[in-house]
């Protein structure tokens, strides 16, 4: 699910426990779901971006449009790099999969690439290693810890 490109929204929170989130750019996940990696815009996550290099500490939620089925994913840790050529083939791996997502809701692809419109070179890469996970798709189930072996 988180690999495929699914609506990515990424918080964090500074030492005084204001949080700070913003729509990621995209993301994608490691063949053996170990390392998550979310592209945000500088310009529009600054506050997101000193949270997490202050502290780093995050959590990404990826939901499913048409579905609501979301997941969370935590971490203590990450690092923080600027984009480059080589993330091209994911970033545009997910818009075609937003284009997608949102179609299903009624979206058009021209809303939809004006809201994941970036310029590269203000993109920063956003890397980590989950240390917990949740469902958070509205349920009964919402809020539960996910099996370390539940594919995301």
């Amino acid at each position: 699910m988180i690999d495929k490109g699914v609506s990515t929204i990424v918080s964090s929170r500074n030492a005084a426990l204001r949080p700070s989130l913003m729509r990621a750019m995209a993301a994608s996940i490691t063949p053996d779901g170990t390392e998550v990696t979310v592209f945000l815009a500088r310009g529009q996550a600054r506050q997101l971006l000193q949270d997490i290099a202050a502290t780093g500490h995050l959590a990404v939620v990826f939901s499913e449009p048409l579905s609501h089925r979301t997941v969370q994913v935590k971490a203590q840790r990450a690092e923080l790099r600027a984009a480059g050529e080589g993330d091209l083939p994911v970033l545009r791996r997910y818009l075609a999969s937003m284009e997608y997502e949102l179609g299903l809701v009624g979206c058009d692809v021209p809303f939809v690439r004006t809201i994941l419109s970036f310029r590269l070179s203000e993109l920063v890469a956003v890397r980590f290693n989950p240390s917990e996970a949740f469902d958070q798709t509205p349920g009964p189930k919402a809020g539960s810890a996910l099996p370390e072996s539940a594919p995301a």
